[in-house]
């Protein structure tokens, strides 16, 4: 008997929740999402901390309907292989692009989010992550396009007035 009710249930669920499951608009790439597309394709990286220089190469491909870009950035730091997988995608509710981040050093994302200027070509964006100490820090990110096949981002941390590291995005032809 409590085979039968749960079937009950289940049907009931599914016919009142099934018209509104369809009511809602796909939801659809817009102008903002078109401007991460500018990413798309291989990059070579230049990355600069500490006084040194790394050198490496990042791709780039709209997916998930063209909502989300996802990265990928392969580099080799301090004589050790670092990698990371970044997923960026721009939230129309919240007016704001929205960053992902994970990498081979943390087992915790860094979830940042920020605006656009157009005049300026940056975007900055924060938020909250474990810093190098593993204790959580304020993060700043500041990307900025110099033309189509050229963009800098640099990383501040806390309070800091200098970048933690800077990298430099060269498309590859």
């Amino acid at each position: 008997m409590s085979m039968l009710r749960s079937f009950v249930l289940v049907a009931a669920v599914a016919i009142v929740a099934g018209p509104v499951a369809h009511a809602q608009e796909p939801v659809k790439p817009g102008p903002e999402h078109d401007m991460l597309k500018k990413w798309e394709g291989t990059w070579d990286v230049t990355m600069k901390m500490e006084g040194t220089e790394a050198k490496g190469t990042s791709t780039f491909k709209m997916e998930l309907g063209g909502l989300w870009l996802a990265s990928a950035l392969d580099i080799e730091l301090f004589g050790t292989k670092f990698a990371g997988k970044g997923m960026d995608t721009y939230d129309a509710k919240k007016k704001k692009f929205v960053s992902i981040w994970c990498d081979s050093m943390s087992t915790s994302p860094m979830i940042l989010e920020g605006t656009y200027d157009k005049e300026t070509k940056k975007l900055t964006m924060s938020g909250d992550a474990p810093g190098p100490d593993g204790k959580i820090q304020k993060h700043k990110t500041v990307t900025e396009w110099k033309d189509e096949n050229t963009a800098t981002f640099a990383m501040y941390m806390g309070d800091g007035k200098d970048p933690m590291f800077t990298v430099t995005y060269k498309r590859k032809k």
